[in-house]
């Protein structure tokens, strides 16, 4: 059995990935939201939830939250009965895809009003951060154009850096705007943070409290990832990622799930580039589990980077450094083959057995009756927003 050094158990055992709320919820795709027994009914059992995942793997210690979708009157309250579960409340995500007001756009809009509305919900959002004790707020906008003459795209871009600027503004000092690019959909002709270069050329300009977000699902196909990751770093603009995994578009799928050796690659140039267990490089899951059980389908996703990390860590340094150096193209990807081919999941399970923790996580969990309780105290749980 591969064992793992003290070194890199140390560096797993600081790792963290934070869980969305939403993906406890009921969701499908554009055509039909599917519902699933057992789904919250309110952002606390979305919360109990994703405690669940934390207690078995230690891996998941805080949870992110959707505005609107999470709304509750009492924001402390909330904060208080997390910490009570063991996990923080993290990153506020806006929503400015969902008003019949952005059809046309929101912090780009043309339309003053509109376009202050937007700006006011982000503000809101951040006196939200203020009670949670949130970090960063995170900001994807689905706005753009879909027939070319249909949008100025530089005067939105001017508006949209105008908007950014209002609400960098009202950020307190330990507080970040973290900026999501994605390169299409809703809009298909052009979309106003369509990559990893626009969404730094804006941040760039806010100041040092502005990051991008690197979803990882949003790129076109063959997009060298792992190259755009080690950019990012070197630059200290990397303020996040939203793991996930795609086969064609935004599929929201299980990180890992459509190509495992594309997450091992992504996570070298982490390690690489000092973004492991640094506190300005967060890491986050943003998936939809649609048809697979929300709570079984978190504890894959995170042991599955844990798992990619891993393998990560264990690639050979000095031997890689040497064949790079003497232009040893064969002995060089040797390297990286060896450590990515390694199986470090007997190791793990020794490893979380030591800690207390189960050696299985997935089968802990089916195991526990969690699952047949919340069926059967739960009725009527949904997804806000995306449809009952």
């Amino acid at each position: 059995m591969t064992t793992l050094s003290d070194d890199i158990l140390t560096q797993l055992e600081g790792q963290g990935i934070e869980l969305p709320s939403w993906a406890f919820g009921n969701s499908g795709t554009r055509f039909r939201v599917w519902t699933t027994e057992g789904t919250p009914r309110d952002p606390r059992e979305k919360i109990a939830d994703a405690a669940q995942v934390n207690k078995h793997t230690a891996l998941a210690p805080s949870v992110a939250l959707h505005i609107p979708w999470d709304k509750v009157d009492d924001y402390a309250a909330l904060r208080a009965y997390a910490e009570d579960l063991g996990v923080a409340l993290g990153t506020i995500n806006s929503n400015t895809f969902q008003d019949e007001d952005y059809k046309f756009g929101a912090l780009t809009h043309h339309d003053d009003r509109i376009r202050q509305k937007a700006i006011d919900h982000h503000l809101e959002c951040i006196d939200i951060m203020d009670a949670t004790g949130s970090r960063d707020l995170k900001i994807w906008l689905a706005e753009g154009s879909n027939y070319p003459g249909q949008m100025d795209m530089r005067a939105r871009q001017d508006r949209l850096n105008d908007s950014l600027q209002q609400i960098y503004a009202r950020l307190g000092d330990e507080q970040r705007l973290v900026l999501e690019y994605k390169f299409f959909e809703p809009s298909f002709y052009h979309t106003d943070v369509p990559d990893w270069g626009t969404s730094y050329a804006q941040v760039a300009t806010l100041g040092d409290k502005a990051m991008v977000c690197l979803d990882t699902g949003h790129h076109a196909p063959g997009t060298n990832i792992e190259f755009i990751v080690m950019q990012l770093l070197r630059l200290g603009k990397l303020g996040s990622f939203d793991f996930n995994s795609r086969f064609y578009a935004d599929d929201d799928l299980i990180v890992g799930a459509a190509d495992p050796f594309q997450l091992f690659r992504i996570l070298f140039e982490v390690i690489r580039g000092g973004g492991l267990n640094n506190p300005d490089v967060a890491f986050m899951l943003d998936q939809c589990h649609n048809i697979e059980d929300k709570i079984p389908g978190q504890i894959r996703s995170v042991l599955n980077v844990q798992e990619m990390t891993a393998r990560a860590l264990l690639v050979d340094r000095e031997a890689l450094d040497a064949a790079q150096a003497a232009n040893d193209v064969l002995a060089a990807n040797a390297v990286f083959m060896d450590a990515f081919y390694t199986d470090v999941r007997p190791a793990l399970a020794e490893w979380r057995e030591s800690r207390g923790l189960p050696a299985d996580p997935m089968a802990a969990y089916a195991a526990s009756g969690y699952q047949q309780k919340i069926v059967a105290d739960r009725v009527g749980g949904t997804q806000a927003g995306w449809g009952a």
